[in-house]
């Protein structure tokens, strides 16, 4: 009995330190759009969460919507996770709309804070002016049911639709709504996605989450159920990295589209200066951080390819003025060109037209001052060559038959002109052909030497 006694005190000695030490959560916030800095966001906090023996993530969700490939990117890790996933819509006055949607509904538990919503997770179609699908019927179509949309935008709402669903599926939750959340835009408020069995919890905040979510059970991928027991866990906040950070501004469009411009005029500035070098290095930086931004997008290479052309056709008309036939079409190729470039409506995944006219007038503004002082030049006497001698006098050394020699700019030059001209008169040149200067009589004024 003694040495029972000792063997239990023994085992409670190695077990109590284990029994204390208290269990956390983790929780990654999304807020925003959704991009590619966002997967990479969550899918390095889901790995934390695992190296950190989280009992599980939250993933406070505020997002418009986003790009649709960074969204899968995140609904398959959070399907793939070992640990439980909870989707929180929060704080009040959040949504989860469009691509949002689907990340609640991936999550392992989903819960919502009041005064917020979810839904409107049609994919946003280029153009915008496509009318959604309804629903398929077996009846014939009537009066009342909006016209079929085209091919595309078809595809990509049945998808989606399917997508949502089967998600919905997966975690018990209200499949006709999911499914009218892509086709017809539904949204939802917080209290009526828990009456409809989208979400299954309701919570004011992260405090009042944690006990709410504690004791329920949730299935994990290869259908592992697991308990939550996170009443009195300690929250502990995953914020991005500088990477991460560094990605979200790189991913905007419009610092994309700055970043390719300074690279694209740096390079050509260094080109037609050689040496100044500093122009050339900030180009090719600011290029390649252009392009690598570009690749993270869903871009239109025609848009890409108009730009290119603009720039072109600008620059041309810099070196070569064609007084503004270059210039012209090249602003128009760069401006069309740039309005193709980014081939998404994402929230937050559009490049301002603001931004796209501020950049078209500067170059236009640049063309109008080389134009304007290629007019001048072209208007003006010329300053250089043979050519400058034209409208000079001179004082004639000898002359026969209209024939002679000139002296004129402290040099002698083959003359001919008026038969009358005699040695010691003034001539002024009228034109140069070669070595021979084509001289008028100048009745102003006769130099004597």
């Amino acid at each position: 009995m003694r040495l029972l006694a000792w063997l239990s005190l023994l085992a409670g000695l190695l077990i109590s330190p284990a029994q204390a030490q208290p269990s956390t959560v983790g929780v990654l916030t999304i807020e925003g759009a959704i991009g590619p800095a966002t997967a990479a966001y969550v899918a390095r906090g889901l790995e934390q969460a695992i190296a950190a023996d989280h009992r599980a993530i939250i993933l406070q969700i505020d997002t418009p919507g986003g790009l649709a490939t960074s969204m899968r990117e995140i609904v398959a890790a959070i399907l793939a996770s070992p640990v439980p996933v909870i989707g929180f819509v929060a704080p009040e006055g959040a949504q989860a709309a469009s691509a949002g949607a689907y990340i609640l509904m991936a999550s392992h538990l989903a819960a919502m804070a009041p005064a917020t919503n979810v839904g409107a997770a049609t994919p946003v179609q280029l153009g915008g002016s496509n009318p959604l699908p309804s629903a398929p019927a077996d009846d014939a179509q009537t009066e009342d049911e909006p016209p079929p949309a085209d091919a595309g935008t078809a595809k990509a709402v049945n998808d989606a639709a399917a997508y949502l669903v089967s998600l919905a599926e997966l975690r018990g939750r209200d499949v006709e709504w999911a499914e009218e959340a892509v086709r017809q835009a539904s949204s939802l408020s917080a209290s009526a996605a828990l009456d409809q069995g989208v979400i299954e919890l309701m919570a004011a905040d992260l405090g009042e989450l944690l006990p709410a979510a504690d004791g329920r059970t949730v299935t994990l991928h290869g259908d592992r159920a697991v308990t939550l027991s996170i009443a009195d866990a300690t929250l502990v906040d995953v914020t991005p990295n500088w990477k991460e950070r560094l990605l979200a501004v790189l991913a905007n469009p419009n610092v994309a589209y700055i970043l390719m411009l300074i690279g694209i005029y740096g390079i050509i500035f260094e080109l037609a200066n050689p040496g100044v070098i500093g122009s050339g290095v900030i180009g090719a930086i600011a290029l390649i951080l252009g392009l690598f931004a570009l690749n993270l997008l869903p871009i239109d290479y025609a848009g890409v390819g108009l730009i290119l052309l603009g720039v072109a056709l600008m620059v041309g008309e810099a070196l070569t003025p064609s007084f503004g036939i270059l210039g012209l079409g090249g602003a128009i190729a760069f401006a069309l060109g740039s309005l193709m470039l980014i081939d998404s409506e994402a929230p937050g995944f559009t490049l301002s037209p603001w931004l796209v006219g501020g950049v078209t007038l500067v170059m236009v503004g640049l063309c109008s001052v080389v134009l304007g002082m290629a007019w001048r030049a072209r208007r003006g006497r010329v300053v250089s060559g043979v050519q400058t001698l034209v409208g000079q006098r001179g004082r004639v050394l000898s002359w026969q038959a209209g024939h002679g020699s000139l002296h004129i700019a402290g040099e002698t030059w083959r003359a001919e002109g008026p038969a009358d001209l005699a040695p010691g008169s003034a001539a002024r040149v009228r034109a140069v052909d070669g070595l021979t200067l084509t001289v008028d009589r100048d009745d102003d004024r006769e130099e004597h030497g």
